[in-house]
């Protein structure tokens, strides 16, 4: 860990617990002087913990690191080990023609694979998960149960898609002609491309007559929707309930709180950051922090925010006024 232990180098944990609730059994960090109360009321194992507030509390054993959040990631799968994957194919999977298969692959109970599927080395497919005609899986994949990817999905290396997910299903589109909403073919891709975690009950639609894409590194949170034509850069954070029209570009490093809103045919810009239930309606610059509805701005939103606050006063202030001035005329 890259960390300076002092205390009892014998100490012993079998697992890890937030600081309220830790005892000598547990792991657990301290990153914030303001939790620093909770030490003084627990026996702890073992404190990760910063050199700012390493004289605080009375673990049996403290490790001093830059980063106690960071610092329990490579701990947190030695305490909680994952289970094994076990490679193989489960009797009541469903193979079309031309399916093609990686080493170690696993393909849980109801899988069912479309004519010509893909699937890269060391892949796992939980139950009952479906992937149309030609989708393309990469290697090191992880598809949760239920997850459903339709024909000309391609996924890349390393992804994670959660249970429930949908990929490539048709975008929103519809044209009004004759008297009913005539629809529009979508026939683009959509394209989840290497280290991206798609959340549960999230679905990315795919293409109209362009691709979908979504960046490598990017994480999307659960109940997500990506409409048809969007492209996501690289790194991004995509929160709960984030909602993006079609034919949106989100820039490389990107951060949309929960349930933010963006209308079609914009572009947020490198790095730029969506406050909670933001709602865009026109492209945000690269870098800037932009919140409220319709968003704008942050400090400017904060001071939109104040001035409405004002308003009861001030209009109880008015009405005394008009009163007064009535009582005058009369």
């Amino acid at each position: 860990m890259g960390g300076t232990l002092q205390g009892d180098p014998a100490a012993q944990v079998s697992g890890v617990a937030p600081l309220d609730r830790a005892d000598a059994t547990h792991l657990t960090f301290l990153a914030n002087a303001k939790y620093a109360p909770l030490l003084a009321e627990r026996s702890i194992g073992v404190l990760l913990v910063t050199a700012e507030l390493a004289d605080l509390g009375n673990p049996r054993a403290r490790i001093v690191v830059k980063n106690p959040h960071e610092a329990m990631l490579p701990l947190l799968p030695l305490l909680y080990p994952p289970p094994p994957r076990v490679p193989g194919i489960h009797p009541s999977v469903i193979l079309g023609r031309g399916v093609a298969l990686g080493d170690e692959v696993s393909l849980g109970p109801g899988v069912v694979l479309a004519d010509g599927v893909r699937v890269g080395a060391r892949t796992r497919l939980e139950a009952h998960v479906v992937l149309g005609a030609g989708v393309e899986v990469g290697d090191d994949c992880h598809v949760y149960p239920g997850a459903t990817l339709y024909a000309g999905t391609r996924v890349r290396d390393r992804v994670r898609i959660h249970a429930g997910a949908r990929l490539g299903s048709d975008g929103f589109g519809y044209v009004f002609r004759e008297g009913e909403h005539a629809k529009i073919p979508h026939v683009g891709r959509c394209i989840v491309e290497s280290d991206v975690e798609i959340g549960a009950n999230t679905t990315i639609d795919r293409g109209s007559i362009d691709d979908t894409v979504i960046g490598a590194g990017t994480k999307i949170d659960n109940l997500v929707h990506v409409a048809h034509n969007v492209r996501v850069g690289r790194l991004c954070l995509l929160m709960a309930q984030v909602g993006i029209a079609g034919s949106v570009r989100i820039e490389d490093g990107c951060i949309l709180a929960g349930q933010v809103g963006v209308s079609g045919h914009v572009t947020i810009g490198k790095g730029a950051r969506l406050a909670a239930q933001a709602g865009v309606f026109g492209s945000i610059p690269a870098g800037e922090t932009w919140s409220g509805y319709p968003a704008r701005p942050h400090k400017e939103a904060l001071r939109a925010q104040a001035a409405m606050f004002k308003l009861p006063s001030l209009i109880r202030a008015l009405e005394r006024l008009v009163e007064r001035r009535r009582d005058d005329e009369r």
